[in-house]
Order: structure tokens, then C-alpha cells, then sequence
């Protein structure tokens, strides 16, 4: 049964959308406005999407998002009956998975849901690729730095220098940047 923290902004929609939610065979935990720390909320109950349902999001609302998207990356649901796609856009920046304009049906609920952890699951997919290149670039790097260095200290050329390090890679059962970030420690501490 997913579990849904349904935060309420607006107080004559809390029953109908809460019991569309249990008709739909969710597991509600309510709140009821944003007063509350929803990243402190999120981290205590652990949902498995944040649904919030709010006249016009506003910017302490969006604000939530950002740091629950930050910290506590889940899917987040907005029903709202705001249709200024500038907000639209703020919200999806934010962090918002789905943005659903006017009308709450129980029959709707799953599949937007549904969509909503789609949307999520591949952001969150791109954001660890993104993450995995920025990574094996900054080790580019350090490994073309650790390179010049021995080029300098061993007055040998690039393939020269790169053999050595892959040398000294397999003998320690290392990795080429472990090696790397040794040569440029060596070469931080004695200055050269």
C-alpha cells in the first residue's frame, strides 16, 4: 500500500481528497496547512509521495519543495487551481513531479500517482548520471594533473608518465586515482 503525506493548504478540500485517497487504496498520513516543516515531516514519516493540495502555491510552499527535493528526494504531487504556467514552471522547478490543475477524482488518483513515481524514478536517474560524469571528469582531471607532475619530476613524456602510474597502480592493487592523488600529495609536500 503506498503511503501518501497529504499536506491540505486548503481546508474545504481536506475530506473530499483524503477520502478520494483511501478509495484509491492509499494509506494516508494527513497535515493540514504548510505551517509545518514538511522536510522535518518527510524525514519523520517517511511517505512514499508527498501530495500537496494548495489554492495557489506561494513561495513559502515552493520553498518546502526545494529543501524536501534537496534533502528527502521523493515524488511530489501539487493539485492545485492555479493555472499561471509560471507558477506551473516554479513548481516543476522546484521539485514538484506532477502539477494537476482543478479536479480530484478517485479514479485519477493512481495513475497520476503513477506518473508522478515515473517522472521522479527518471530525474533521479539523470541527476546520478550527471552526477557520475562530474565525477569521472574531476578524476580526469586529477589524473591528467598527477600526469604533468611526473612528466616534470621524471622529464619523461605523457606515455611514458601514464605507464609509470598504471604501473604503480597494478603493483598496489589500486586505482589509477589513488596513485594520482598520491604523486600530487608528494608533489604538495615537498613543494615542487
Amino acid at each position: 500500500m503506498m503511503r501518501v503525506l497529504l499536506i491540505d493548504d486548503t481546508p474545504k478540500k481536506v475530506g473530499r481528497l483524503k477520502a478520494a485517497l483511501i478509495e484509491a487504496g492509499f494509506e494516508v498520513i494527513e497535515e493540514s496547512g504548510l505551517t509545518i516543516d514538511l522536510p522535518a515531516r518527510v524525514e519523520a514519516v517517511r511517505p512514499d509521495v508527498v501530495l500537496i493540495d494548495s489554492d495557489s502555491p506561494g513561495r513559502d510552499v515552493m520553498e518546502q519543495v526545494v529543501l524536501v527535493s534537496r534533502d528527502q528526494p521523493r515524488p511530489i504531487v501539487m493539485f492545485t487551481d492555479e493555472h499561471n504556467p509560471a507558477v506551473m514552471r516554479q513548481a516543476i522547478q522546484s521539485g514538484v513531479s506532477a502539477y494537476i490543475v482543478e479536479g480530484i477524482h478517485a479514479q485519477r488518483l493512481q495513475p497520476i500517482l503513477d506518473v508522478a513515481m515515473a517522472r521522479f524514478e527518471s530525474d533521479q536517474a539523470l541527476r546520478a548520471q550527471l552526477h557520475a560524469r562530474d565525477a569521472q571528469l574531476a578524476e580526469r582531471k586529477r589524473i591528467e594533473l598527477a600526469k604533468g607532475l611526473l612528466m616534470k619530476m621524471k622529464s619523461c613524456d605523457e606515455e611514458a608518465a601514464y605507464t609509470l602510474m598504471r604501473r604503480q597502480a597494478m603493483s598496489r592493487q589500486q586505482k589509477l586515482i589513488q596513485v594520482a592523488e598520491q604523486i600530487i600529495a608528494m608533489n604538495d609536500l615537498l613543494g615542487s
